[in-house]
């Protein structure tokens, strides 16, 4: 079997574990940036950065295209994160912000500062993270709800400007994900109906490889039974 690499932001939360597994279990070389020590598997190459600074973005990417036998032929965006907020009135337009650099400016530089390598290698995937709370907001989500339709319309720009080079981008859309995070903060929902990491995993891992081939542009919800 070929070897690859991949490029996991977000691997130390509750969804980046079960990706970080899935894809490094599927024979993908995995180099994931983090902010701290992390107890990944084996083999997993973790990588000091701050992924809102684009030179530790440069510097990740530099180490997950950094081997030859393993080209750099897909991106996992997961970096992202969650603040309830007030009526949009009442929300300062800095909490607002926050959402955005929080979950669209890793997601652009991460994105862009690959997407050279990919088209080096011949093509490749990139895998986007939204939310079911893009088209179906709730209040106090404003922001968040903002930033992650911003992913959405982002992925599909590059889906169009990169399909000539055989780069595909493709966009997971999960609900509510069954985290302990998530349990302790609705403890009487039906946490049976949730979507599990485990789930989505296996969905981003297809559609980071080539089994995925024919599909581009996609925004793909991972609901579970909610």
């Amino acid at each position: 079997m070929v070897k690859r690499s991949v490029l996991v932001t977000g691997g130390t939360g509750g969804l980046g574990g079960a990706v970080v597994r899935t894809l490094h279990e599927a024979g993908w070389r995995v180099v994931a940036p983090v902010r701290k020590e992390a107890g990944f598997p084996k083999g997993v190459t973790s990588v000091a950065a701050d992924l809102t600074a684009p030179e530790d973005v440069a510097a990740a990417v530099e180490v997950a295209a950094g081997e030859p036998d393993a080209p750099l032929t897909a991106v996992v965006n997961l970096v992202g994160g969650f603040a309830m907020g007030g009526p949009v009135h009442e929300t300062p337009i800095d909490d607002f912000e926050a959402m955005l650099r929080l979950n669209l400016r890793p997601t652009y530089l991460v994105t862009a500062a690959a997407l050279p390598h990919l088209v080096a290698a011949g093509g490749g995937s990139v895998v986007f993270t939204s939310s079911r709370a893009a088209t179906s907001p709730f209040p106090g989500a404003a922001g968040y709800a903002t930033a992650k339709a911003a992913v959405t319309a982002f992925a599909g720009a590059v889906a169009v400007e990169y399909k000539k080079h055989g780069v595909r981008a493709n966009t997971v859309v999960p609900s509510v994900i069954d985290t302990p995070a998530n349990r302790a903060g609705q403890p009487d929902a039906d946490h049976d109906r949730w979507v599990t990491p485990d789930e989505i995993a296996r969905v981003i891992a297809f559609l980071a490889g080539d089994d995925s081939a024919p599909t581009s542009g996609a925004s793909i919800p991972v609901y579970g039974r909610t």
